[in-house]
C-alpha cells in the first residue's frame, strides 16, 4: 500500500512528512490541494501580464533527484543528481528520493536508528494557454517557467501549473498521479484507458535504416522475402519517410547543396510518389492500393503503416500545390522558446525556423488528416506512424498559443485515426513535451527516444538508458515504443534483449539479407508473433538515482512483468558514450575507452510488483533463470546473485515465484530459449491426484520450456499426449520440447 504522506506550507518552507524540501518559498508562490488526494499544485502570481514567467519556488534542499527533460526539441533524457543547480531547463518530471531516520526500541536496549525512504514527485502541467516546466538556477533555487507560445496571450496568475504527489513507492506514485491528473484535467487518458493497437504483439520491420528516403516496392519485396527464407516472418510493416510526393524550393537540380534545406521539402499531393506508381518488376501492381495487397497477400502482413508528419511532410504543405489549396496552408517561421535553444539546438529544427512551414489552417486540419487518412485506409493501409510533433509549438504565434493549437492538432488526428483506422492504428514520433503527453486522449503508443542511429556507435547505450528512463513517465499515457534496431549491427544483443523487456512491439531496420536470425529467433515465434511483457519496462527501483551511463560503476537494471513471472535484464551500459549537455563528459573519450566490467546483483526484489503475481500463498523463494549463461538458481526474495558484465554486455533473468503443490515445490520459467522466457505462460493450475498431484500449463509456442521443479516428475504430456522430457537433479531444471506451431497447448507435469 501506498503510505500517506502529508505536505503543509509553514513560515516560507515547504514540509513533506515532516521534512523540508524547499525554503524561502516567495510570497507569490501558492499551493493548493487536489480534491479527493493528499497531491497539491503549486501556483504563482505576477504584477506583470507577460506570454512567459519565471517564478522562483525557493531553495531545493539536497536530496537525490532524477528528472526527465528534454535536451532538445524532439527528445528528452534522463538526469540524476543532487543539488537543483543540476536540474536542466525543459524538465518536465522530477522524483526526488527523501530518507527519514527513525529510532526503534526493543525492550531495554538501546534505540536502534533506521532509514525510511519516500518519494515526491512534481509534474508541470499544462493550465489553460499556458504550459510549465521546471529548471534548476545556481542558487539552487527550483524554478517554474510558465509560457504560452504566443506574445498575444498572457496572463499574470497561474493556480495549477506544477503538480506534486508523494508515496513510499515511486512506481504506483507516478500511476496514481497520473491517473488524478487525468481526472482532474480531462484533457488526456491513462494508458489504462485507451485502445491498444494490435501490431504491439507482433514483429515488425521499418524501411527507414534499410533504405531511408530511397525505399521502394521492390527493395520492399526483397526484404519480405529474405525474412521469410530466415524463418523470421514480419506480420507488422512501416514504410516510412520516401513514399510520399514532395517538393523542395530551396533545393534545385545543379545548384550545391545547402545546408538544412533538406528539412524544407513541402508536401504536394495525399497520394503515393511516383515510386509507388506504375507497373515495377516482378510486382504486378499499378498503385499503393495493389502494392499493399500484393504485399499483405503474399507475405502474410497483418498490418501495414506508412509514415507522415503531423503537418504532412517535414516544411508541411505546399502552398503552391493544387491538391494541397483546399487546405488553406500558409508559411509561418517558427519562433523557439529559450527552452529550445538554451539546451541543444536541432539543424532540423533551425533550418525550418530559416525556411519556413507550409502550415495547414487549423479550421481544416480534420479535413487534411481525414482525406489522407480516408485515402490510405482505401489502398489497403491500417495505420500511420505521425512524425515531427513537437514542431507545433513553436508555431502558436496567432493561433492562441502552442497548448491550444497542440490541443487542435492532436484532437483532428485523433478523431481521424478513429475514423479511418478503428483498432486506434497510430504511433505518435517525436512528440516529447508536454503539450502533446496532456492533450493525448486516445493516442495510445509513442516512441520513447530519439532514433536507433546505427552509424553512431556512442549513442547505443544512451538509447537503452533513455528508453527505459521515459517510460517511467511516459508508459502511464501510451505504450513507450523502444524504436527498431538492426539484428546484426555490433550492438544488436544488447538492443534486441532489451526490446523482449520493453513491454512494447520489437521490429528491426534490416537491409535484405543482413540478418542475424539466431537472434531474431530469441525474440520471434515462428508465426511473427512476440513474447510481449505485460507493463513498460523500466529501471529497477535501485537503479532510478543512479548513472548508468557515466558514473563508471552502475549498470542498468529494467524490470518487467509476465503473467506468473517478473523478468530483469542487466545492461552494462559504461564506458560506451556520453549524456549529451552533461559537465565533464567533453572530457571523457568514452569512444577510446576501454571496456569497464561492472559488478553488481539481480535479486527477486527488483521486480517491485513479484507478491502480486506470486499470490497470497507464496512461501518467498524464486527460481531465477539466467538467459546467456543457461543457469538456473533458487533463492529466497532478499537473495542476490552476483553479476559481472563487460561495457556492452547484457543478461536477461527470468524470475519467477517458487510455489509448493502438496509436497512439490514447482516455478514455471517458459520458452528458455527467447529472451522473455515467461512471456509464453498463460496461466498455472494444480490438481490433487489419489497419488500426487498434477500441475497444469498454458502456455503458446513452440521451442524448449523449462520449469523448476524440486522433484523429478512421474510423467509429462502436452494437449493430453505423454512426451519426452529432461530432468537436472542438480539444479532441478525440468525441459520439456514443444514441437509443432506456436498454438496455444497444455502442458501437464505429472506427480
Amino acid at each position: 500500500m501506498m503510505a500517506a504522506v502529508s505536505a503543509c506550507l509553514q513560515d516560507g518552507s515547504l514540509l513533506v512528512n515532516g521534512k523540508t524540501l524547499l525554503t524561502g518559498v516567495p510570497f507569490n508562490v501558492k499551493v493548493s490541494p487536489v480534491e479527493s488526494s493528499a497531491a497539491f499544485f503549486f501556483g504563482a502570481t505576477s504584477s506583470i501580464p507577460s506570454a512567459r514567467h519565471v517564478f522562483s519556488l525557493g531553495v531545493l534542499q539536497e536530496f537525490q533527484f532524477l528528472c526527465l527533460f528534454r535536451y532538445k526539441i524532439w527528445w528528452m533524457i534522463p538526469r540524476v543528481g543532487k543539488l537543483a543547480c543540476e536540474i536542466p531547463m525543459e524538465t518536465q518530471m522530477l522524483l526526488l528520493e527523501v530518507k527519514e531516520k527513525s529510532a526503534l526500541c526493543d525492550g531495554d536496549s538501546l534505540p536502534l536508528s533506521t532509514e525510511k525512504t519516500f518519494y515526491v514527485l512534481l509534474l508541470p502541467v499544462l493550465e489553460g494557454s499556458f504550459r510549465a516546466t521546471l529548471q534548476g538556477a545556481r542558487s539552487n533555487e527550483l524554478q517554474i517557467c510558465v509560457e504560452s507560445g504566443d506574445a498575444n496571450v498572457q496572463t499574470t496568475n497561474v493556480s495549477e501549473v506544477v503538480f506534486m504527489n508523494s508515496g513510499d513507492n515511486p512506481f504506483k506514485l507516478i500511476k496514481d498521479s497520473i491517473k488524478i491528473l487525468e481526472n482532474h484535467m480531462g484533457t488526456f487518458k491513462h494508458i489504462d484507458n485507451k485502445k491498444v493497437p494490435g501490431h504491439l504483439d507482433w514483429f515488425g520491420w521499418c524501411t527507414w535504416d534499410a533504405f531511408y528516403k530511397d525505399v521502394n516496392p521492390q527493395g520492399i519485396k526483397e526484404g519480405l522475402e529474405r525474412f521469410m527464407e530466415g524463418g523470421c516472418p514480419p506480420r507488422f510493416l512501416i514504410i516510412d519517410d520516401g513514399w510520399q510526393e514532395t517538393y523542395n524550393d530551396f533545393q534545385k537540380e545543379g545548384e550545391p547543396f545547402v545546408e538544412g534545406s533538406q528539412f524544407a521539402s513541402r508536401l504536394t499531393d495525399i497520394k503515393e510518389n511516383g515510386k509507388f506508381r506504375g507497373l515495377k518488376q516482378d510486382i504486378p501492381c499499378y498503385d499503393l492500393q495493389e502494392f499493399t495487397n500484393f504485399i499483405k497477400k503474399s507475405y502474410g502482413l497483418k498490418f501495414v503503416y506508412v509514415w507522415h508528419a503531423l503537418l504532412g511532410y517535414w516544411g508541411g504543405l505546399h502552398p503552391s500545390s493544387e491538391t494541397m489549396r483546399k487546405y488553406n496552408p500558409k508559411i509561418e517561421y517558427p519562433i523557439q522558446s529559450p527552452g529550445n535553444t538554451g539546451n541543444l539546438r536541432d539543424i532540423a529544427m533551425d533550418s525550418l525556423e530559416k525556411f519556413g512551414v507550409g502550415v495547414i489552417d487549423p479550421q481544416r486540419i480534420f479535413d487534411f488528416y481525414n482525406d489522407l487518412h480516408s485515402y490510405l485506409a482505401s489502398s489497403g493501409v491500417d495505420g500511420v506512424k505521425v512524425d515531427v510533433q513537437t514542431l507545433l509549438e513553436t508555431l502558436g504565434f496567432g493561433h492562441g498559443g502552442r497548448v491550444a493549437l497542440t490541443g487542435r492538432y492532436q484532437e483532428a488526428l485523433e478523431e481521424s485515426i478513429a475514423r479511418n483506422f478503428g483498432a486506434n492504428n497510430l504511433i505518435c514520433c517525436m512528440n516529447h513535451n508536454s503539450d502533446s503527453f496532456y492533450s493525448s486522449k486516445r493516442s495510445a503508443v509513442a516512441r520513447a527516444s530519439e532514433d536507433f542511429m546505427p552509424r553512431d556507435p556512442t549513442s547505443q547505450t544512451l538509447h537503452i538508458a533513455s528508453v527505459a528512463f521515459n517510460s517511467l513517465l511516459m508508459g502511464e499515457i501510451v505504450v513507450p515504443d523502444w524504436d527498431m534496431f538492426q539484428s546484426k549491427h555490433f550492438t544488436a544483443k544488447f538492443h534486441g534483449a532489451a526490446r523482449a523487456l520493453s513491454g512494447s512491439t520489437v521490429y528491426v531496420s534490416d537491409e535484405p539479407d543482413h540478418h542475424d536470425f539466431e537472434l531474431l529467433k530469441k525474440l520471434v515465434l515462428p508465426d511473427g508473433s512476440i513474447l510481449r511483457a505485460r507493463c513498460s519496462g523500466r529501471p529497477t527501483r535501485d537503479c532510478l538515482f543512479i548513472d548508468p551511463v557515466m558514473d563508471g560503476k552502475n549498470f542498468l537494471k529494467i524490470w518487467n512483468l509476465n503473467k506468473l513471472s517478473g523478468v530483469v535484464g542487466a545492461f552494462n551500459c559504461q564506458g560506451a558514450g556520453n549524456w549529451p549537455l552533461k559537465e565533464g563528459s567533453e572530457n571523457i573519450l568514452a569512444s577510446t575507452s576501454k571496456p569497464l566490467t561492472i559488478t553488481g546483483h539481480i535479486s527477486p526484489l527488483d521486480i517491485d510488483y513479484i507478491g502480486d503475481i506470486a499470490g497470497d500463498d507464496w512461501t518467498g523463494d524464486c527460481a531465477i533463470y539466467a538467459f546467456n549463461s543457461g543457469s538456473l538458481s533458487r533463492l529466497p526474495k532478499e537473495g542476490k546473485i552476483q553479476v559481472s558484465l563487460s561495457t556492452l554486455e547484457c543478461e536477461v533473468f527470468t524470475i519467477s515465484p517458487v510455489k509448493v503443490y502438496n509436497r512439490y515445490h514447482f516455478a514455471p520459467i517458459g520458452l528458455i530459449d527467447m529472451y522473455n522466457s515467461g512471456g509464453a505462460i498463460e496461466g498455472l493450475l494444480c490438481c490433487q491426484l489419489p497419488s500426487g498431484c498434477k500441475i497444469q500449463i498454458k502456455t503458446r509456442g513452440c521451442g524448449r520450456f523449462g520449469a523448476y521443479s524440486s522433484s523429478k516428475p512421474s510423467y509429462c504430456t502436452v494437449n493430453g499426449e505423454e512426451t519426452k522430457f529432461n530432468f537436472n537433479t542438480e539444479d532441478g531444471l525440468l525441459i520439456i520440447q514443444l514441437e509443432g506451431d506456436c498454438d496455444a497447448r497444455e502442458i501437464d507435469v505429472v506427480y
